[in-house]
């Protein structure tokens, strides 16, 4: 009922799974990730303790083949599921239980000797409307690009295995979570504390008719509202683009320069891509917008 794929960024610092389905909410049961640690995916008739069970034996230092073959060996229902692990470093590895409704399989691939970092995969899924899905996400994962942050080229392998056809019985939800030890070191440092989250995106769509694309809608707004950015593409507020962006900011109800800004920007989450004395090219575009769409 089901395609996924679990994954490890080229540098080895973000793991992560996608998924999507002809199921409700499928995301709540599939994935679980952990930055430094790896990341799976439990499907079919998933069995929902491998989300817990798989990360803690990766931590115990099992590889990703080591603990399919040890969960999949203790669980009697395992001819039902299929799962895909993939570790810190090493090769992924799926696993797909003869019982699993048709048309099911898996690949798996990346680095090949188990003390190597690199992007590492592994591709799933079950009652699909045949290989060819699975055939599609593994050339769109490998035609990425491996230096581009790992959300973006999960979903973009999720949309070739539904371009493909994907689920046989339809489209309903789609997910995507990535942990990353960037993520794990943004928050430290905000925070102050070792005790901090390391997700650095968890989208999710329960329902909807074109989950997969509604899905990549969401990633980008995300990107939208988080992206760090080079603060040499910041543009000085400063002679006539302080002047517009105060017109704007009247136009819009709002003070003007700096407070105005801070208000507005915070208003529409724009809180991470706010710099006192400085406005993103991206942020001023959306200003520009807000300020055309009220103007009618």
């Amino acid at each position: 009922m089901t395609f996924s794929i679990v994954a490890r960024s080229a540098d080895g610092r973000s793991v992560g799974v996608a998924v999507a389905s002809k199921y409700l909410a499928a995301s709540a049961a599939v994935g679980a990730a952990e930055a430094g640690v790896g990341a799976v995916a439990t499907q079919a008739w998933c069995n929902l303790a491998w989300r817990s069970l798989g990360p803690a034996r990766l931590r115990a230092g099992l590889t990703a083949a080591e603990v399919v073959a040890e969960l999949t060996a203790a669980d009697p229902g395992a001819a039902e599921r299929q799962l895909g692990v993939v570790g810190a470093t090493g090769p992924a590895a799926t696993f797909t239980g003869g019982n699993c409704l048709d048309w099911a399989g898996g690949v798996s691939g990346g680095v090949t000797r188990s003390g190597e970092r690199g992007q590492a995969y592994a591709i799933q899924g079950n009652i699909l409307v045949g290989p060819q899905v699975v055939e599609a996400m593994e050339r769109a994962w490998l035609a990425g690009d491996p230096t581009a942050p790992l959300a973006p080229r999960l979903v973009a392998t999720l949309a070739a295995g539904d371009a493909a056809g994907g689920d046989r019985r339809g489209r309903q939800s789609a997910g995507v979570l990535v942990a990353s030890v960037d993520a794990r070191e943004v928050n430290r440092a905000e925070f102050g504390s070792d005790l901090v989250p390391d997700v650095e995106v968890d989208l999710r769509v329960d329902d909807h008719p074109w989950p997969v694309r509604e899905l990549a809608r969401l990633l980008e707004l995300h990107r939208l509202y988080t992206e760090r950015t080079d603060p040499s593409t910041w543009l000085p507020l400063t002679a006539e683009l302080a002047v517009e962006v105060d017109a704007h900011l009247h136009l819009l109800g709002h003070a003007p320069l700096p407070q105005g800004l801070t208000t507005w920007g915070g208003m529409e989450n724009f809180e991470y891509r706010l710099h006192e004395g400085w406005i993103e090219p991206e942020i001023l575009d959306q200003l520009r917008a807000a300020a055309a769409r009220a103007r009618g």
